[in-house]
C-alpha cells in the first residue's frame, strides 16, 4: 500500500522464491474450486532512484505514516497522469499476467491512509481514469477491485464530491468497492450505494488479530440484508476482511452462514444450536452460557467501535489507561461459571477445551482491569499497603496463572508462532531474521514501538516474558515513587519499559511448542480463586 517502503529486512532471495511458488499453489487451488483470484496492479509507488533515471517524472514524496519517520515511510508516488505511470503499470501487469494468468480482476489502493495531492474532483477523476486505463491497456476485460477504507480513515477529505469523482473515473460496473468495515461504519449508505459502482458488504471484525472476545452480532445479522434492501442497491456480495483470524470462531461461523440466507437468523436460537453443534451436547446450561455471551461480549452496539483490544493487560502501563467495556461483566462471569460447571464431562473435546481456555482468559483480562483500577487508586491515595496487595496479586499470581492456562492449549502458544516463522529460514541467519520479525509484529510493530501493541496476542510465553515484565516494572516503579515521595513520570518509565519490550524482541529464548499442564485442573484453580472476587466487583458496581 506504500505506507512503508522498508522495515525488518532485507528479505533474502529464498523468501521471494518461496512466495512465488506459494502463489502458484494458491492460484491453482482457488481456480480448481471455481474461485476468482484477484491479482495486483501498479499503484504508483516507486523507488527513490526513479527520480535519478527519470528526472522529469511527476513524483511526489509522501508524508510520514503512523509514527514512522522517513527512514521507513515517506515513499515516492508517481502521478498516474504521467506517461511513465502508464508505461510502468503496463509492463508490471503484463509480467503479472504472464506469470500467473488472469481472471481479469485487479486490486490497487493508491490512497490508502495517504491523502491525494489535491481534493479537486476533476483531478481525482483523472487519477482513477488513468489507473484504470493502464489496466485495460493490458487486459481489456479488467475490473478494478478497491478497498473502501480510505473513505473511512479520512472522512474530512473524502466528501461526497471527492468520492463520486474517484468512483466515476471508472465506467460503472468496472470497479468493485470493498465496503471494508460495513458492520460498524458502512459507506454504501452515505454514498447512494457507491454512486452506482458495485460493492461487497464486508465484516472487518478484528484489527490486528488481537486475542479477546468481541463481536457485533446484531449488526452482522442485519447489515447484509439492509444492504440488499437499500434503494438502488449495487451490492454484489458479502466478504470478511479481518486483519487477523484464528480468534472468536463463533463470529466467523455466523458471518459465513449469513451469506447463504435470505433473512436474518434468530440469534437466540442460532447460538443455542451452535452450542449443540460445537460440543454435541444437549446440556441446556451450555446453550444458556452462549446466549449470555451473545448478549454481552459478542454484541457490541457502540457506534463506530473499532475492535483493537483496549484492555490494560496488553498495553504499556500508565496512570491513564482505558478501562471501559461495552458489556455487563455480570453476564460474562455467569457464562464463565456455566462453562466451568460443564467442564468435567466435556473437557476431552478439543472445541470445549479451546472455549474454556478462551473464556477463562477473557475473565482474567477483565480482572486485570479491576486490579489496575485498585493499583491506580492506591497510588493516587498514597496507600502503600493497598498498592502492594493489588500489585502483588496481579504480578505474582493472576498473570502467571493466565500464562499457565494458555500454556495448556496448543492454540495459545507463542512457541508455535515463533517456530512457524523460524521454519521458513533456509539457514540459522534467516531463521533468526524471521524470529525477530514475528516477535516485533506482536509487540513493538516497528523499531521503536511506532504502532505499539497493535497486534497484541494473549499467548503463553508472551504473557510471562512481555506483559508480566511490563506490569512488574510498573508496580515496582509506583511503589518506589510512593516510598520516596516522588511523582510518577511517564516519560522516564517509558524509557525503562522500552528496554524490557526491546529485550523480548531480541532475546532468542525458546518457548514450548506443545501444551503443558492439565487445562481443567488449571481452570478449576483459577475459577475457585478468582470467581468470588469477580462476583464481589460486579456487586459493588450495582450498589455504587
Amino acid at each position: 500500500m506504500g505506507n512503508l517502503f522498508q522495515w525488518g529486512g532485507p528479505l533474502p532471495q529464498s523468501w521471494h522464491v518461496k512466495q512465488l511458488y506459494l502463489q502458484f499453489k494458491i492460484l491453482d487451488r482457488m481456480r480448481s474450486f471455481g474461485m476468482i483470484p484477484v491479482l495486483p496492479a501498479f499503484s504508483g509507488i516507486v523507488p527513490e532512484g526513479i527520480t535519478r533515471l527519470f528526472p522529469k517524472a511527476n513524483v511526489t514524496k509522501l508524508s510520514p505514516w503512523s509514527h514512522f519517520n522517513c527512514t521507513y515511510s515517506c515513499a515516492y508516488v508517481l502521478d498516474p497522469r504521467d506517461p511513465l505511470f502508464h508505461r510502468i503499470g503496463a509492463l508490471f501487469l503484463t509480467q503479472v499476467i504472464e506469470e500467473f494468468g488472469t481472471d481479469h480482476i485487479y486490486n490497487t489502493d493508491t490512497f490508502n491512509e495517504m491523502p491525494p495531492a489535491s481534493s479537486d474532483p476533476t483531478y481525482l477523476a483523472s487519477i482513477s481514469r488513468a489507473i484504470f486505463n493502464t489496466m485495460t491497456s493490458v487486459d481489456p476485460q479488467a475490473i478494478w477491485l478497491m478497498q473502501g477504507w480510505l473513505f473511512i480513515s479520512d472522512p474530512s477529505f473524502w466528501k461526497a464530491d471527492q468520492v463520486k469523482a474517484l468512483l466515476h473515473g471508472v465506467p460503472l460496473g468496472r470497479m468493485i468497492v470493498l465496503d471494508l468495515f460495513a458492520e460498524s461504519m458502512p459507506v454504501y449508505s452515505s454514498t447512494n450505494s457507491f454512486y452506482g459502482q458495485p460493492f461487497i458488504w464486508c465484516m472487518l471484525h478484528n484489527f490486528g488479530g488481537n486475542s479477546g472476545l468481541f463481536g457485533t452480532v446484531d449488526s452482522i445479522n442485519s447489515g447484509p440484508f439492509n444492504a440488499v434492501r437499500f434503494p438502488n442497491s449495487t451490492l454484489v456480495g458479502l466478504g470478511m476482511t479481518p486483519e487477523g483470524i484464528e480468534q472468536n470462531p463463533v463470529i466467523y461461523e455466523l458471518m459465513s452462514e449469513l451469506a447463504w440466507r435470505k433473512d436474518p437468523v434468530n440469534l437466540y436460537k442460532w447460538v443455542s444450536l451452535y452450542a449443540l453443534r460445537r460440543y454435541g451436547s444437549m446440556d441446556e446450561n451450555l446453550a444458556l452460557a452462549w446466549q449470555l455471551l451473545f448478549r454481552s461480549v459478542y454484541n457490541c452496539t457502540l457506534p463506530k467501535y473499532k475492535n483493537h483490544n483496549r484492555s490494560p493487560l496488553v498495553h504499556r502501563p500508565s496512570l491513564h489507561m482505558q478501562t471501559d467495556i461495552w458489556y455487563d461483566p455480570a453476564d460474562f462471569y455467569r457464562a464463565w461459571k456455566l462453562l466451568f460447571e460443564a467442564a468435567p464431562g466435556l473437557v476431552t473435546l478439543e472445541t470445549f477445551r479451546y472455549d474454556l481456555v478462551d473464556v477463562t482468559r477473557q475473565a482474567l483480562q477483565l480482572l486485570t482491569t479491576e486490579f489496575y483500577k485498585d493499583i491506580k487508586s492506591a497510588f493516587q491515595t498514597q496507600k502503600l499497603s493497598d498498592l502492594l496487595t493489588a500489585g502483588g496479586v496481579l504480578v505474582y499470581d493472576l498473570l502467571p496463572e493466565l500464562d499457565r492456562i494458555l500454556s495448556s492449549n496448543e492454540h495459545f502458544l507463542l512457541g508455535a508462532w515463533l517456530q512457524q516463522a523460524q521454519s521458513q529460514g533456509v539457514d540459522e541467519h534467516e531463521a533468526h531474521l524471521y524470529d525477530i520479525n514475528a516477535r516485533n509484529q506482536i509487540t513493538l510493530w516497528g523499531p521503536n514501538g511506532e504502532i505499539l501493541d497493535y497486534a497484541s496476542k494473549e499467548w503463553a510465553g508472551l504473557v510471562e516474558d512481555y506483559y508480566l515484565q511490563r506490569w512488574g516494572l510498573f508496580v515496582n516503579t509506583l511503589v518506589e515513587c510512593l516510598d520516596r515521595g516522588r511523582p510518577f513520570k511517564q516519560d522516564v518509565f517509558n524509557q525503562a519499559v522500552f528496554q524490557v519490550e526491546k529485550g523480548f524482541v531480541f532475546n532468542q529464548r525458546k518457548y514450548p511448542t506443545k501444551p503443558l499442564g492439565d487445562t481443567y485442573d488449571i481452570a478449576r484453580r483459577i475459577f475457585l480463586k478468582y470467581y468470588p472476587y469477580a462476583l464481589k466487583k460486579t456487586e459493588m458496581k450495582k450498589t455504587s
